[in-house]
């Protein structure tokens, strides 16, 4: 089966494993496996992904504590431990099964195990499937920052199947369409189109909304590999959405990455300059249908600020937002001040307590 997407290092196929991975695996001729699954996916996606593609249940792997706050230093020395303890060389392949912190924590152990083997992503969730498992992007949160250690290490292929969205919660599904409506605002009006007709997630006709939120992904990526200026507009709302992820990380009510990022795209947008055209009105409107914004307390914005400082798209000691311009694929660069960022989370305050 001809791969959906590909990149000039692998291939992305969407669409059912059973019609894709089986045959890929055969022709790949890997004789070492190496399953690595979160402590809910493998629970309730490792059957489904057994069931359709035909592995043992004994593949060796190892079982990680499931949600961000596990993406650490620590947790990469128990994947480590466990990958020398089957006794993996350099030509074993490693399985990431999950959502983007598996995707991003098992890559990041692949590509340092032995200076590197072989590894697949199998996204689980939307987020993982349409951002996260796509371009290279590894590595962990350090000290409280996002993706604070890290690099850039492809995958041999990559195998998006919506068969796993019925593992989901609701929650979890909105979250990874935060990412479905950045990726259309930066590059696909025919998207952004279909989104504000949408009420109801479930009743979403997947593989073609994957095929073409993924598209978007997949050319911004072959246009800048390495984030030398262009890819970075695929932070759209991640500056403020990271920093409020990070301040709520290690509360009592953590917020989902997508539900941080719907909040800073919401603020980000508030901070465009009109020659951006960002559809403020329209993206506010989209994201109040789906998501239940949590309140930010004033006294959180000087530690938002101080988040913001370590963001690695920052230069010379400037705080730098990336934001869609008015034609697709083009990058705005924003440096705002700390009184803009409070002037920012206060209009989305305002918002919140009008009910709007």
């Amino acid at each position: 089966m001809k791969p959906t997407f590909q990149l000039p290092n692998y291939p992305i196929w969407v669409g059912p494993l059973a019609q894709t991975f089986p045959a890929w695996f055969e022709s790949a001729g890997y004789t070492q496996v190496f399953l690595i699954a979160d402590a809910e996916t493998r629970k309730h996606c490792l059957p489904v992904f057994l069931q359709e593609t035909g592995l043992s249940a004994d593949v060796p792997g190892t079982t990680i504590p499931a949600g961000e706050h596990f993406k650490n230093m620590h947790t990469c020395a128990h994947i480590w431990q466990d990958m020398l303890a089957a006794g993996l060389d350099r030509k074993a392949l490693v399985i990431n099964l999950g959502g983007g912190v598996v995707g991003d924590m098992g890559g990041f152990c692949a590509a340092t195990y032995k200076r590197g083997v072989d590894f697949v992503q199998i996204p689980t969730t939307l987020l993982s499937m349409t951002d996260a498992s796509v371009g290279g992007k590894l590595g962990i949160d350090f000290n409280g920052i996002k993706n604070a250690i890290g690099l850039f290490g492809d995958p041999v292929a990559v195998f998006a199947d919506p068969i796993f969205f019925n593992t989901l919660s609701d929650r979890e599904l909105r979250s990874g369409f935060a990412e479905v409506i950045k990726h259309a605002i930066i590059g696909d009006a025919e998207l952004w189109d279909q989104l504000q007709q949408l009420n109801d997630l479930r009743a979403v006709h997947w593989p073609s909304l994957l095929k073409a939120s993924i598209a978007v992904k997949v050319k911004v990526v072959e246009l800048d590999p390495f984030e030398k200026d262009l890819r970075a507009v695929l932070n759209f709302g991640h500056t403020i959405g990271h920093a409020i992820e990070s301040y709520f990380l290690n509360t009592d009510t953590p917020l989902t990455h997508g539900e941080a990022i719907a909040i800073g795209m919401f603020c980000e947008a508030e901070l465009a300059p009109a020659s951006t055209r960002l559809p403020r009105t329209a993206l506010a409107k989209l994201l109040r249908r789906f998501f239940s914004f949590r309140t930010i307390p004033v006294e959180a914005f000087p530690a938002l600020w101080e988040l913001m400082q370590q963001d690695k798209k920052n230069t010379s000691g400037k705080v730098r937002i990336a934001l869609p311009d008015a034609e697709p694929y083009r990058l705005h660069w924003l440096e705002p001040a700390f009184v803009e960022l409070e002037r920012s989370l206060t209009v989305y305050e305002d918002t919140i307590k009008a009910g709007l």
